[in-house]
């Protein structure tokens, strides 16, 4: 059954900008992204919004609702109360464009300083052979769309700016997990996410992992356990006893 919803948009750009109330009418089944395709439709036709897939799988229509970063594609509008309006805001954490366009450059700066994959030397090509317990535990970081909803969520960025350039943020933490997880790689990444990349700045609130459209369990199986492998290497007394650990690259 279909009904008047009241939106609250932000509308404004770098310099600033306001909330500006709209009214749409929105039918049984609908979601965020349905109604704010309808304002741009219909009412303001210059209203900046990013989207592409409709699908939760592209990642580009994050944003946050009732001030909690979700994908407006995959925010059923049934989800909230039909009385009360519903607010749609920029992802905080990172500057905005244009009403709901952010600039998302930051994270492509943090995936450019992940040393990539290098092979051993007991495999040096592909195909690489590995265990199929190994393939499933970093199987599930490879679910990331990149929505950088983990990014928005994350206070270490979201309420201070001036972290960011030593800050990577959970979306790259579970990259370098995954990487040190694999059978196969030979670098050891470990020194550098703790030293340069900021992973002793987590305090493992899990509001990444609450976020994630994926349901990656970004901090129990990607960060804890990265900042386990860490402690070990720094501080274990008897590490010495163990076998020769991957080099390190810096």
């Amino acid at each position: 059954m279909g009904y008047d919803l009241k939106l609250k948009i932000w509308r404004g750009d770098s310099s600033g900008g306001q909330l500006v109330d709209y009214t749409v009418p929105v039918d049984e089944g609908e979601v965020v992204l349905d109604a704010v395709h309808h304002v741009q439709a219909m009412r303001s036709g210059d209203l900046s919004c990013r989207w592409n897939c409709k699908a939760g799988k592209c990642g580009s229509c994050s944003a946050e609702i009732n001030g909690r970063p979700r994908l407006m594609c995959m925010t059923r509008l049934s989800d909230f109360d039909p009385a009360e309006p519903i607010t749609i805001t920029p992802m905080r954490a990172f500057p905005v464009i244009k009403d709901l366009v952010t600039d998302v450059g930051f994270n492509y700066v943090k995936a450019a300083e992940v040393p990539a994959f290098t092979p051993t030397a007991e495999q040096p090509q592909a195909p690489f052979r590995m265990a199929q317990v190994d393939v499933e535990r970093s199987q599930e970081f490879r679910k990331c769309i990149e929505c950088f909803l983990c990014q928005d969520t994350c206070h270490v960025v979201r309420d201070h700016e001036e972290n960011k350039p030593a800050f990577s943020g959970p979306r790259f933490f579970i990259r370098y997990a995954e990487l040190d997880m694999h059978p196969n790689d030979a670098l050891d990444r470990k020194k550098l996410v703790q030293e340069e990349r900021g992973l002793g700045m987590c305090n493992i609130t899990k509001c990444c992992t609450e976020v994630c459209p994926e349901h990656i369990k970004i901090t129990d199986n990607g960060i804890i356990p990265m900042k386990e492998r860490v402690v070990d290497v720094k501080y274990d007394p008897i590490r010495f006893f163990r076998r020769k650990p991957k080099a390190e690259t810096r």
